[in-house]
């Protein structure tokens, strides 16, 4: 079981992540991700969504009838959703209208929607949690990474604008990478995103590569010394 719990985490978070490898929810990865602070609010709404529905779904799976677990799967992912736009309109406004129509169309994102038809029907409660709480954490890490690049070379600063999700005392969080920055506009726009995310991907099949090349290696053998050695027996031999 360790095991088994060790790939789920292994696959959310590297081998089968969301986004770098399945390719899964791009639209609103590429769209939101101009600054960090966007990242992180899709990132948990998208994590909070997957835990939810996964959890829900494995706890009755049982009971939903094949012919309906589509329109099932559907209606719980929608129930969350809703939940969350409710709570981000009620605690982070400001953020919920920066982030716009992708917070509803989470129902959509197709990682959510796999998931639970790849794995939260198939599996048990334990693992079905751990599989949306790990695949959201790699999806929300992408997010997080691509909206720190584009937003250091499209604006030259980091973590600006954090109090609209964790309130006024996360304004001295702002760090200016860059004094009399004047910006790079394609950073911030859709093509940078684009760029951006390629890099990424190039990045993880290039060390997924060199892991790879690394575990074919043969061991080094351990070359027998030239000197024999004498062993001495004493005692008596019957």
């Amino acid at each position: 079981m360790a095991n088994d719990y060790r790939k789920i985490t292994l696959d959310g978070l590297w081998d089968n992540n969301p986004a770098l490898v399945q390719l899964l929810g791009l639209c609103p990865l590429l769209a939101v991700t101009g600054t960090v602070v966007n990242a992180i609010g899709l990132g948990l709404a998208s994590t909070i969504v997957l835990m939810g529905s996964n959890l829900s779904i494995s706890m009755f799976r049982k009971f939903i009838p094949e012919s309906v677990r589509l329109p099932v799967f559907v209606m719980i992912i929608a129930s969350f959703v809703t939940c969350i736009e409710l709570l981000m309109q009620a605690f982070t406004y400001e953020l919920y209208t920066i982030l716009g129509i992708f917070i509803p169309l989470i129902v959509t994102n197709c990682a959510i929607m796999g998931r639970a038809d790849a794995f939260a029907i198939k599996n048990p409660v334990g693992a079905s949690l751990l599989d949306g709480a790990m695949m959201g954490l790699g999806f929300t890490s992408v997010l997080v990474v691509l909206g720190g690049m584009r937003e250091i070379l499209g604006l030259g600063t980091l973590f600006s604008d954090m109090q609209l999700l964790f309130g006024p005392a996360a304004e001295s969080w702002k760090l200016v990478i860059l004094d009399d920055y004047v910006g790079f506009l394609f950073a911030i726009l859709p093509p940078g995103a684009f760029v951006g995310m390629g890099l990424l991907i190039a990045l993880k099949n290039i060390i997924d590569k060199r892991l790879e090349e690394r575990r074919k290696q043969p061991a080094t053998p351990v070359e027998p010394s030239g000197e024999s050695r004498r062993v001495r027996v004493t005692g008596n031999i019957s």
